[in-house]
C-alpha cells in the first residue's frame, strides 16, 4: 500500500491521517509479522515511544490493528486484513518463537471451530502455537 491508501484506511476507520501516524502504519503493513512497541520504536526512532503508544491505542480503538498476546507477556500489533470498522474479525494462527521470540502470522492454517457452552459469549480468541521457527531451528542444529 502507498501513502495515498493508508490515509483513505485510515480514514474509513475515523482516524485523522499524520505524518506520524503514516509511518507507523506503513512499518506495521510492511512487516510480515506482529510488531511490539519496543520493535516500533527500534525500527521508528524519529518518532518519540509516547506518539507511537497513542497511535497504537487510536489505532486498536478503531479496529485498524489488532494485539496479539504471545505468552511472553509482551503485547504484539498487527494490521487488521480484515478493515473492518466496527470489529477485530481477522482470524488466524500465529506462531511464537521460543527462542528467538518472535510471533509469526500463520494465515494459510486453518482454524479449528470450538464449541462453546451455552451461555457464554466469545468476542476474540487466540490461536497461538509455540516452539522453535525455521531460522531457530537451522541454528540449533
Amino acid at each position: 500500500m502507498d501513502d495515498t491508501a493508508l490515509t483513505e484506511l485510515m480514514s474509513r476507520h475515523d482516524i485523522r491521517p499524520t505524518a506520524n501516524r503514516i509511518l507507523i502504519l506503513r512499518m506495521l503493513q510492511r512487516e510480515s509479522r506482529p510488531l511490539s512497541l519496543g520493535e516500533l520504536e527500534d525500527r521508528l526512532p524519529l518518532i518519540d515511544k509516547s506518539n507511537i503508544s497513542r497511535a497504537l491505542t487510536t489505532f486498536r480503538s478503531r479496529h485498524l490493528v489488532h494485539v496479539l498476546e504471545s505468552g511472553d507477556e509482551v503485547m504484539r500489533y498487527e494490521l487488521c486484513l480484515s478493515h473492518s470498522e466496527d470489529a477485530d474479525d481477522d482470524m488466524h494462527v500465529h506462531f511464537y518463537c521460543e527462542q528467538c521470540h518472535r510471533t509469526f502470522c500463520l494465515s494459510d492454517l486453518a482454524i479449528p471451530t470450538v464449541e462453546i457452552p451455552a451461555g457464554y459469549q466469545a468476542r476474540t480468541a487466540t490461536y497461538l502455537i509455540k516452539g522453535l521457527c525455521p531460522e531457530c531451528r537451522k541454528s540449533a542444529h
